[in-house]
């Protein structure tokens, strides 16, 4: 998809920061709407559904927080949060609520619109990896993962969704099983190269999909953790052809 094709809806309380994001965004090719209050941006994205999402978390009438968690759970697409806040807990549990990415104010926009492509292009890269093999499913354990679909399908037939993000992680690891995949290599996968050595991100997407993989995941058996070399998908991996 082009990048004068792809929209990304901002919602920023303070007008001047939100204005100069969406002008960033506009001269590097994006089309933007901007909102300044959750109850605007929740209305129109009942209306027109944009490719990404850029959510401040501190908001006047309501909880940016809140804002991700329905984004991911009604809707499934990319969000980038915004935080002023000082300490990391919000950051993390951004990341652990389904948003792809975090840039603190203050910050510069063009910092902003890089990462605003990284994510897009992440999922670009996932959507055209899932179209390679729309014929197979992963089958782990009691777990059969669908690459379309984002989606864990357990022995009892419950489906759990997981965020583009998580997918996007799942998917390295089932491809590579019983290999030693470092966090750098897992950052870049997810777009984040240029990050510092003490990001958290991967390590908070690992601890959610052992959430969900995990029969116990203070202990875990699919995803371990090698110390100081990276984390490693020790589950044997069949795949198996779609039929319908």
């Amino acid at each position: 998809m082009r990048v004068r094709d792809q929209q990304v809806f901002v919602l920023e309380d303070e007008l001047e920061i939100g204005r100069l994001l969406c002008r960033s965004l506009e001269e590097h090719g994006y089309r933007s709407e901007l909102f300044q209050r959750a109850a605007d941006f929740q209305r129109r994205l009942r209306i027109r559904t944009p490719n990404l999402c850029i959510v401040d978390l501190g908001l006047p009438d309501g909880d940016g927080l809140q804002v991700v968690r329905e984004i991911e759970s009604s809707y499934r697409l990319p969000v980038i949060i915004v935080t002023g806040r000082g300490g990391v807990v919000d950051r993390v549990i951004g990341l652990e609520l389904g948003a792809d990415d975090y840039v603190v104010k203050p910050f510069d926009p063009r910092e902003v619109v890089a990462r605003v492509g990284a994510v897009l292009r992440r999922c670009t890269r996932s959507a055209e990896s899932n179209n390679g093999r729309t014929s197979d499913l992963a089958k782990f354990g009691e777990w059969c993962f669908d690459f379309d679909r984002h989606t864990l399908t357990g022995a009892d037939g419950t489906d759990v969704d997981l965020s583009a993000a998580e997918a996007q992680l799942l998917q390295v690891m089932v491809r590579q099983p019983n290999r030693i995949l470092s966090r750098d290599l897992l950052l870049g996968t997810q777009g984040a190269d240029d990050r510092s050595p003490f990001d958290r991100s991967i390590d908070v997407r690992i601890s959610r999909l052992r959430q969900k993989v995990e029969a116990d995941p203070k202990n875990p058996q699919v995803i371990k953790t090698v110390y100081g070399a990276g984390y490693m998908f020790t589950a044997k991996v069949d795949w198996v052809a779609k039929t319908d």
